[in-house]
């Protein structure tokens, strides 16, 4: 199936999904401290998604063909985990690092968004590469724009980390997405300028890249989901998704709680959206 362009009554859907998506890391934020437990963070996430916002998590039994069924409301992945990482009871300690991935389905709508935090007091080694991996996609997102080529938005996200000696992530990408988890188009974080898809207004996909600070090389863990870095160096990711508009691109995974862009984005207006 090709590329899905969304109506403006669609992207309006997309934009209430994406803004619960991402109130619940809002929500999240002030639990993510020494001692507490990704598990206990996949509970108050569900509760919130399923009792407070009448939405569905994506992730909970999720299945694409040759995966087990995704056990949990959330992905929690802990420093040197790339992605997919399933809660469990093992308490996060002082200076951990972890991703927290929330898809919201909302009226038939994916919003889907990721954050990086920071537990207690982290390393200025590790405080670096997340804040390098938020750039990175920062870099990628401006690059949105009807015209532009899915290979320039990987480009510029690739020579930005390369920059800064960490390496990108190959086997995982950003992808469409809207009345489905994932749709067309894969979206690449590293690559030629000029090259791959045009963007053209309504499209809408998520920008998401994995950065390790150390080699790319991952490898699949025996859960059947979580990817951790071969070398056991740290990883890093953050995602928002998209909206490729008529002269350039909203990000629709905003909130009051999102932390604020690099200064070369300069102050994205959150989307006005009606309450859930």
């Amino acid at each position: 199936m090709g590329i899905v362009l969304k109506s403006p009554s669609d992207v309006a859907g997309m934009r209430v999904a994406g803004r619960l998506a991402s109130e619940v890391l809002d929500l999240l934020t002030p639990h993510v401290k020494p001692g507490i437990t990704t598990l206990e963070l996949d509970k108050i996430a569900h509760d919130h998604i399923v009792h407070v916002q009448g939405g569905v998590p994506a992730t909970l039994g999720y299945q694409p063909p040759g995966y087990p069924p995704y056990p949990a409301s959330l992905c929690a992945s802990v420093n040197h985990q790339v992605c997919h990482g399933i809660p469990n009871d093992k308490p996060l300690k002082n200076g951990d690092i972890v991703n927290i991935d929330v898809t919201v389905i909302k009226d038939g709508w994916h919003g889907d968004t990721s954050r990086m935090f920071i537990v207690g007091e982290g390393s200025i080694a590790a405080r670096r590469l997340c804040q390098v991996t938020y750039e990175a996609m920062w870099k990628g997102i401006v690059k949105v724009r009807p015209g532009a080529r899915l290979g320039d938005i990987g480009h510029a996200i690739q020579t930005f980390a390369e920059h800064h000696s960490y390496s990108v992530v190959r086997e995982f990408c950003g992808h469409g997405v809207g009345a489905k988890f994932h749709e067309e188009p894969q979206v690449l974080h590293y690559g030629r300028p000029g090259t791959l898809e045009e963007l053209v207004p309504g499209m809408i996909f998520t920008i998401e890249p994995m950065i390790n600070a150390g080699r790319r090389d991952i490898r699949e863990m025996p859960d059947g989901w979580t990817i951790v870095t071969r070398d056991r160096s740290l990883s890093a990711q953050w995602e928002h998704t998209v909206l490729v508009t008529e002269t350039g691109y909203e990000v629709l995974t905003l909130s009051a709680g999102s932390p604020a862009p690099p200064a070369f984005v300069g102050v994205p207006a959150v989307p006005a959206v009606a309450a859930a």
